[in-house]
């Protein structure tokens, strides 16, 4: 069976995250976005592993399949998505990691100081899966500190990849060394908004709708299709002034040191430019990428108005809901013609964005890129 997964989310105990992401609203919020799989998030944190217990005791999984997940820094500044098949392996992880980062329990993302390969050898000791987190975008992440997987993790393998909110699987297909490591797409949501989680996720062909069931997908390399953004809508997509946000092509940058001529602030290197820097040869095949706008951003954009989470978009985006049950079979499955019952014009919005009538203003240096439809 193939399932809609969303493996990366962060819990109220992240830095800068919701109050409200807990996990009743998680699990309401995965129902109304249609995903089957929803990574816990922060699993090493043992308040969190203990308010999913209490959830999942109480009211069962509605639905939803919660594979227990974490994100975590190493010494290196390098972001890493960590699976395991349930919350008792997080905790002996956290015992075996406790030794060495004293604050584990202090915060739902914590930074572990070792080597990537020194951590994904303790994952896998206790049957985990890691790999590099938004691996492409300029801070913490694996190509903002290496050239490949190897440089990170050493003998330990990287058992997936995700791409980020500024990447594409195009941009990974060229690179040699991920030849056979399978990207994933995630939200890494911090609110359980529903334009914020599942704004990106993967289609994963599993044998069992359980945890195990999903990372013995990941091993088999079982992707049916990636789903996320255009990247161009990612904050981190081009090159440009990390504060006036003036985008710039490689070589200028290189030749300014990569500082901003108008304001003297700081040039980050885009993540299109980054992959280009990496890839060699003719790109590989890949499962196939959906690119996907959440459905309150389209509607704020029919609407006109500024916010997705505007009372006028929720009330157009609760009749959608009503009709169709979910926000990923309105986006991709429902006829259009039945979506204009509804609302005409944001069913032209729709139809636009499944036929790539889509003009897309790029993102770069920590400013999201903006749509528009044609």
């Amino acid at each position: 069976m193939d399932l809609s997964c969303d493996l990366h989310i962060h819990s109220c105990f992240s830095i800068a995250t919701s109050r409200r992401m807990v996990p009743p609203s998680i699990l309401d919020a995965c129902r109304t976005k249609g995903l089957d799989v929803i990574g816990s998030g922060d699993g090493l944190f043992p308040g969190w592993r203990r308010m999913w217990s209490e959830t999942l005791s109480s009211r069962g999984d509605a639905g939803t399949c919660v594979v227990p997940s974490a994100e975590v820094e190493d010494g290196n500044r390098v972001h890493h998505l960590v699976l395991m098949e349930d919350f008792d392996a997080f905790a002996d992880l956290a015992r075996d990691l406790s030794p060495f980062a004293p604050a584990l329990g202090s915060t739902g993302r914590p930074r572990i100081p070792l080597g990537g390969g020194e951590i994904a050898r303790a994952v896998h000791r206790r049957g985990g899966l890691i790999g590099p987190a938004h691996a492409f975008t300029p801070w913490t992440s694996l190509y903002a500190s290496h050239d490949s997987t190897g440089e990170c993790y050493g003998d330990e393998p990287a058992d997936f990849l995700e791409l980020g909110l500024s990447a594409d699987s195009s941009y990974g297909a060229a690179i040699p060394h991920l030849s056979g490591i399978p990207f994933v797409s995630s939200s890494d949501a911090h609110g359980p908004d529903t334009w914020r989680l599942g704004r990106e996720f993967v289609d994963l062909s599993v044998r069992e709708e359980t945890p195990a069931g999903v990372l013995e997908a990941i091993r088999r390399g079982s992707v049916v299709r990636n789903v996320g953004f255009f990247p161009e809508e990612g904050k981190y997509n081009r090159t440009a002034c990390s504060r006036c946000y003036r985008q710039f092509e490689l070589e200028e940058a290189t030749a300014l040191s990569w500082r901003c001529p108008g304001c003297g602030g700081r040039i980050k290197k885009g993540v299109r430019d980054r992959a280009r820097e990496l890839s060699a040869g003719t790109p590989g095949p890949r499962p196939p990428y959906l690119h996907m706008i959440p459905l309150a951003e389209i509607l704020a954009r029919v609407l006109s108005v500024s916010s997705a989470g505007a009372r006028s978009v929720s009330s157009l985006y609760g009749r959608f809901i009503a009709a169709f049950g979910d926000e990923i079979s309105v986006l991709t499955d429902v006829p259009v013609p039945r979506l204009a019952e509804v609302h005409g014009d944001a069913a032209a919005a729709i139809d636009a964005l499944r036929s790539g009538r889509v003009r897309l203003s790029p993102g770069g240096g920590g400013r999201y890129g903006s749509f528009s439809f044609y």
